[in-house]
């Protein structure tokens, strides 16, 4: 007697060809020393996936309106059966997704895997990270209470500071000269659509130059990149007694890990809540102190402790220094050592940005 199983798969294999679209995937080499370090990058996939899945629940209740956003808010935590944890959910999966991102990205500096030929895998990881901080940011913003109001109202203030740009972009920030229910709706289009839309199409970029140029092999101390031999040097690394194929193990690997955090955030869901909302948004209350989340704090402190001469100059200037900084390190250093023994000023560096990056979001906190 035949498997039906067998038959419906092979029926459905004949007319999608999904071994030939999958099967290269599945088939193609990585280092085998690419053990637990090189999980996040499938780990920050399935936060996104989940994200879409929970958003996609949120937003047959949510009421994108001004005057009934901060209702809809409550009404799912307080009358819609598990509203509450659906809410946990979307906001631990977004902080989860924002941190396996950023603990990518340092694996990636660590290893040095942004050299040649891998240059443009980190320029799109890049882009990724922004749209990733925008959606955090844009998915504060919908709570719509106090401390979305008045932490969008400082946005609003600080892009009001660019010479001669300052009022027009406030303007298409906030949908009009103030913040209302246009800005509401503008926030709620780019959160459930242009934002998730981006991030699908960079992934998909991401992922296709992770299949042509390879998975960078952990570095060893002494072993430099050349970019006139590092292709053929790659593929007999990994065509050897040192690559493996993607199926089965390096899979099981991702497929484990992000398993384990998927409960782990369902837990901590569980265990948590959601965050707010805080108050209905009224801007008739000045004497505020609205806090960012956790990832956009250190913005917070950092606006605190600036003197108010240097203020404007540091707000106009620092993001998009540090922006640039990122965009051009694969240009910078392209060749040479990957080993991080043997690239010191990179490990300070490291040090230094999340000493102050921490010091900054824990003052915040206090």
């Amino acid at each position: 007697m035949s498997n039906p199983f067998k038959t419906i798969a092979t029926w459905v294999n004949e007319r999608m060809q999904l071994q030939s679209s999958i099967g290269p995937i599945m088939s193609h080499r990585v280092p085998l020393r690419a053990r637990w370090f090189y999980v996040f990058g499938s780990a920050t996939l399935t936060c996104f996936l989940m994200q879409i899945l929970t958003g996609i629940l949120l937003s047959t209740v949510y009421v994108p309106s001004a005057g009934e956003a901060y209702q809809s808010l409550e009404y799912l935590n307080y009358v819609q059966p598990l509203g509450w944890y659906l809410r946990a959910l979307h906001a631990f999966f977004g902080n989860a997704m924002v941190f396996m991102l950023l603990c990518h990205l340092v694996q990636v500096v660590i290893f040095a895997s942004y050299k040649y030929p891998r240059e443009l895998t980190w320029v799109f990881g890049v882009v990724l990270f922004l749209c990733v901080l925008a959606m955090a940011f844009s998915g504060q913003i919908l709570r719509w209470d106090q401390d979305a109001y008045w932490g969008l109202g400082i946005g609003a203030s600080m892009a009001g500071r660019i010479p001669i740009l300052g009022p027009y972009v406030v303007h298409l920030m906030l949908g009009g000269p103030i913040i209302g229910g246009e800005t509401l709706s503008r926030f709620f289009a780019l959160h459930v659509f242009v934002l998730p839309l981006t991030i699908a199409g960079v992934i998909f970029i991401h992922v296709m130059l992770v299949l042509k140029n390879g998975i960078s092999d952990p570095p060893r101390s002494g072993v430099v990149v050349n970019p006139k031999t590092e292709r053929e040097d790659y593929k007999k690394r990994i065509s050897g007694d040192e690559g493996t194929t993607f199926f089965p193990t390096p899979i099981a690997r991702d497929a484990i890990f992000s398993g384990g955090l998927v409960i782990v955030v369902a837990l901590l869901a569980a265990m948590l809540g959601p965050t707010g909302p805080n108050g209905i948004p009224d801007p008739t209350i000045i004497d505020t102190s609205p806090k960012p989340d956790i990832w956009f704090m250190f913005l917070f402190s950092s606006l605190a402790l600036l003197p108010p001469a240097i203020e404007t100059f540091l707000i106009l200037t620092a993001p998009a220094v540090l922006i640039l900084a990122l965009f051009s390190v694969p240009f910078l250093s392209n060749s040479g050592q990957r080993h991080i023994s043997k690239r010191p000023v990179t490990a300070l560096l490291l040090i230094f940005i999340f000493t102050v990056y921490f010091v900054l979001t824990w003052l915040g906190y206090q």
